[in-house]
């Protein structure tokens, strides 16, 4: 049975030092080991921006996309081969600005995949610009005036949207992240996990203390239940998005592959696709 570290490989991460995505990597590769994978069982799917490295930092198979689309591309990896795990990767610009329409599509879509996000509400690879997730008033080198939106709330969000797996967690917390990431791979559907990440460069206000100062474990909280929905969203706007933990399951809703007329038990990937010459003729003459 594969550890932890059989989902490491010789390819060090060029990450600052103390940025939160070390944590998530070594969250995901644990969490990976914890469920029982071995490394030919998982497909790590990323976008770009710092966060999007982490696809080659995994012993896995790996796949670096282009901006906004790791969820595509994860969808379609999953479509093809159902037994293989499949986590997509990107930060909140990848998510919540290019990636906005695939990651409600992947919502409500409900594709077997789990999707974390790592959060430092601030573009850290173009050297420190306001994203989706910077909060009102925030002054970077693209609001030099502080910033005049309001941030993304996305986990009010993906509850609109339909979500059955939602949660949050922080990235010094790996602990809670690495069995957030095991329920969310267990999940039958998709799992959309926000991970407050800091970005130790160019982020000096949303700080590792900052967070521990501000965030609610929602394990603490009495009577608290993840498969209310409604009492999820309120704790949300309640907490100002600021919680940790499982936000809400849905454990009945049947994923993407469940409802797809005729989807085979086979993996599409295993399947003979190959066309006899006289079928591919017979083909061809409808377009002549």
């Amino acid at each position: 049975m594969a550890t932890f570290k059989d989902f490491r490989n010789n390819i060090k991460p060029n990450w600052c030092p103390g940025c939160g995505d070390f944590s998530v990597q070594a969250a995901i590769q644990r969490a990976a080991a914890n469920v029982g994978l071995e490394p030919e069982g998982l497909a790590v799917v990323s976008g770009i921006g710092c966060s999007g490295r982490i696809s080659g930092y995994i012993n896995s198979y790996g796949f670096h996309g282009i901006h906004g689309r790791a969820l595509p591309i994860a969808q379609g990896l999953k479509m093809a081969n159902k037994d293989l795990t499949v986590i997509a990767s990107g930060g909140d610009g990848d998510g919540f600005a290019i990636g906005m329409g695939h990651t409600i599509h992947a919502i409500r879509r409900n594709v077997n995949v789990t999707y974390v996000i790592m959060d430092n509400q601030i573009y850290g690879l173009t050297k420190g610009q306001t994203s989706p997730r910077s909060a009102a008033g925030f002054v970077t080198k693209s609001t030099p005036g502080g910033a005049i939106e309001p941030e993304i709330a996305p986990m009010e969000m993906a509850l609109t949207a339909g979500a059955t797996f939602v949660a949050q967690s922080f990235s010094s917390d790996i602990k809670e992240l690495t069995a957030l990431i095991e329920a969310g791979i267990q999940h039958n559907g998709f799992s959309i996990i926000n991970v407050f990440s800091p970005c130790v460069t160019y982020n000096k206000i949303n700080t590792y203390d900052w967070f521990k100062e501000n965030l609610t474990k929602l394990s603490d909280l009495e009577g608290y239940d993840p498969s209310n929905r409604a009492q999820a969203m309120s704790t949300l706007m309640e907490k100002q998005g600021l919680v940790t933990g499982l936000i809400y399951q849905n454990k009945e809703q049947p994923s993407y592959q469940d409802l797809v007329p005729g989807y085979s038990e086979t993996p599409l990937n295993r399947h003979e696709l190959a066309l006899d010459e006289a079928t591919f003729d017979e083909l061809v003459k409808e377009f002549m």
